[in-house]
């Protein structure tokens, strides 16, 4: 997106963002000011005063943009306390934390005079963010969007990797965030029924998920498109050990090494970090970064192989077991669990998009081409082309090697 263009906009009290396919469209929400942040860093006096506010993002649920202070760049985001609450920012926080005392390179989060690590003030909830080292290379990538090279994609997985290692011992509960959460909590069961009756009481925990899923035959649905998909996975659940995780594993959350070779320098953007499991973060990581969703519906479902950047995923995946290799049922679990690792998350942006943006449009999204769609989408030519390239990697782990 051009900067001068958004610097421009933002000027005018609006942000240009990512919408839900390629196009750019005005932000749901107020573009950060000097004045609020000058206000809000009083409560961080490490911080110095801040000068100018330089790029805003994109992102679409919620405002952030890069500060000049006293103590250098710093990034503050402001999320609406619907999203996410003092206690909720707090969770992620923790686990940053973790992660930076074990060697990881993470965003590091400041502290404000009280101690906290997140400030609310009105309807809102902040936070102030060291920029961390390395360059942002993909800053304006909307989502589903592949890396730019193997060598890339490759730098990822082995990031990725680091993370998982960094993040055992971690043992805090699941968060209970409601809105724009990915989570872990729905299909974590070999009962189907169970699965069901978790769907029931997700929903009806969030009032506006249930008030547009009573014109859904939601159970039947679920049933005949998703419960297909958690038979495969059920037999392996027993093998999946807890862990917390990042859960939105894309090239835009990652800053960027400046020198060749490519490699990750920091990562950033822990708002849907939970405690799920190794698997389902890899599953993520394909489904963010591998298959081009957007542009999927563009060509005709013989022709979309080419959309499954099957280079890009061997070189992350191989990468990624370099530093922490898969188990064989680890490695059997991923094409399980891939087809529903979006599921959770969706459901919660359906209850965001009927609930606080009121959008008709956005809820259909949701529930048809996210919740629904993604995972239809397995059973067709190119998803099944997918998951069995998945599969004969997993069966190269348990193949007797050949003398």
């Amino acid at each position: 997106m051009n900067e001068a263009r958004q610097d421009a906009a933002a000027d005018n009290g609006t942000v240009l963002s990512h919408g839900m396919g390629f196009d750019v469209v005005t932000s749901s929400w107020p573009a950060l000011t000097l004045d609020e942040v000058a206000r809000l860093l009083r409560h961080y006096p490490q911080a110095g005063a801040v000068t100018r506010l330089g790029w805003h993002s994109p992102r679409p649920f919620s405002s952030a943009c890069v500060a000049d202070t006293g103590s250098g760049p710093l990034f503050i985001k402001r999320l609406l306390r619907e999203i996410r609450t003092v206690d909720e920012l707090t969770d992620e926080h923790r686990f940053m934390a973790h992660l930076r005392q074990r060697g990881l390179a993470v965003s590091e989060v400041l502290q404000a005079s009280d101690g906290s690590t997140a400030h609310a003030d009105g309807g809102w909830t902040y936070e102030v963010q060291r920029v961390g080292q390395g360059v942002d290379r993909y800053r304006d990538a909307t989502s589903w969007t592949p890396f730019v090279s193997t060598e890339d994609a490759a730098a990822a997985g082995s990031a990725l990797a680091r993370l998982h290692l960094a993040a055992g011992g971690y043992d805090a509960p699941a968060r209970s965030t409601k809105l724009l959460a990915s989570g872990f909590t729905l299909f974590n069961t070999e009962d189907p029924q169970q699965v069901l009756e978790r769907i029931r009481r997700y929903i009806q925990e969030r009032p506006a998920l249930a008030d547009y899923l009573a014109q859904r035959d939601w159970r039947q649905e679920v049933t005949q498109v998703l419960l297909p998909f958690h038979a495969r996975l059920a037999p392996l659940l027993d093998g999946l050990a807890p862990l917390w995780t990042h859960n939105d594993w894309h090239a835009s959350n990652l800053l960027w090494q400046a020198q060749e070779p490519p490699a990750v320098a920091t990562v950033v953007d822990f708002g849907l970090a939970d405690r799920t499991c190794a698997v389902y973060d890899l599953a993520i990581a394909i489904e963010r970064n591998m298959i081009e969703w957007l542009a999927l519906p563009s060509m005709q479902p013989t022709a979309q192989r080419p959309l499954v950047h099957i280079g890009q995923l061997d070189a992350m995946l191989d990468a990624y077991e370099a530093v922490r290799p898969l188990s064989a049922l680890e490695a059997a679990a991923l094409p399980a669990l891939l087809p529903l690792v979006h599921v959770e998350f969706a459901l919660s942006e359906l209850a965001y998009f009927h609930g606080v943006q009121k959008s008709a449009e956005n809820s259909a999204l949701a529930y048809d081409t996210y919740f629904l769609g993604h995972a239809a989408w397995f059973d067709s030519d190119a998803g099944r082309y997918l998951l069995g390239h998945l599969q004969r990697r997993c069966d190269r782990k348990t193949r007797p090697q050949e003398l």
